[in-house]
């Protein structure tokens, strides 16, 4: 009799914590990727002529889109004959302000080398879940002036390293408040660093965009957060999302609010560019909500709770959820 209400007890506690078991916790010693880091910022400010000019030929050739951004877009060189090129950085580098940023993106810059095991970890598992799905070959740090965090290619991802220093930061501090908000200045979190890298691929690569309805619009961005966060799985889900602790648990507590509001309002099924605007896009806040409380781009929330719903409702693959339409993960959808 113990012994046949032991295995009972065993049993039951087995089948309860394999309820719990996140199915996107998986062995990724098969989907391994190779990925090259190459710090374009550091060769462009601190290489001496010669090997300036080397890189410079090199990087045209080899990162040709993200580099074109860099010197074309953000240093509004170009690429322009070598001599030219040369004394268009020189300048570049005496600028004081410049200087400064640059010392203060390479006091973060070993922290987040320590990250890209990490950043690899993830487009393996993204690499489990698409065997065939295309991955970067290449991630290159730009000092991007604040004009980007993540910029994609058709193979390479630049990353705009001031982007991350925080908030606390001296240089982001001094941003200009007529084009810097303090809400801009207060994402710009390293806790976010990889999460950033992985949403941005996925975003250019894997899922579609949409013109159609805030539905269509919400679920999108609903795949894509599944997508990270299969990337991911062990990392917090405010991180996934880009929350707040506090902002988390307050999207989960209203999400039923936020539901109905939707519904009595008659929006899902809009097609207009400002209500899916206010309800997909980064801000202070979610606009066009009765409580300005909720954070923004609360729409990209509930699109990723609806995904949510949808896997744990049907035994489908992560790729076969994409290629789901966005009526079929809609009309699974329950408000907890």
């Amino acid at each position: 009799m113990t012994y046949r209400y032991s295995s009972v007890i065993v049993l039951l506690i087995l089948l309860f914590s394999s309820c719990d078991t996140n199915p996107l916790l998986i062995d990724v010693s098969d989907s391994q990727v190779e990925i090259n880091f190459v710090n374009v910022d550091e060769a462009i400010f601190y290489s001496d002529s010669s090997e300036l000019i080397s890189k410079h030929h090199y990087f045209k050739n080899e990162l040709k889109n993200i580099y074109d951004y860099e010197i074309g877009h953000v240093l509004q060189i170009g690429l322009v004959e070598d001599t030219a090129f040369y004394n268009s950085i020189q300048l570049f580098r005496k600028d004081t302000s410049i200087q400064t940023l640059e010392r203060r993106i390479a006091t973060l810059l070993p922290y987040l080398e320590k990250k890209e095991e990490n950043i690899k970890d993830g487009f393996s598992h993204l690499k489990y879940h698409f065997p065939e799905g295309v991955q970067p070959t290449t991630i290159a740090y730009l000092n991007a002036l604040f004009s980007t965090a993540v910029f994609c290619t058709e193979n390479e991802i630049g990353v705009g390293t001031e982007w991350y220093l925080g908030d606390t930061t001296d240089v982001v501090q001094q941003l200009n408040p007529q084009y810097f908000f303090d809400w801009m200045k207060h994402a710009m979190d390293v806790r976010y660093y990889e999460r950033d890298i992985l949403t941005g691929w996925i975003e250019t690569h894997y899922v579609n965009s949409v013109e159609g309805n805030l539905a269509e619009n919400m679920i999108r961005w609903g795949k894509i957060l599944y997508l990270v966060e299969a990337a991911f799985p062990e990392k917090n889900p405010s991180i996934i999302v880009r929350y707040s602790e506090e902002d988390y648990e307050w999207a989960l507590k209203n999400e039923e609010n936020f539901w109905r509001y939707l519904v009595d309002e008659k929006l899902l099924f809009k097609s207009n560019d400002q209500t899916t605007r206010n309800m997909i896009s980064e801000g202070p806040f979610t606009p066009g909500l009765p409580n300005q409380e909720a954070p923004d781009r609360y729409g990209q929330f509930l699109g990723w709770r609806m995904v949510h719903q949808y896997m744990k409702k049907n035994d489908v693959s992560v790729e076969k959820m994409v290629e789901a339409s966005y009526n079929e993960i809609l009309q699974d959808y329950e408000v907890d």
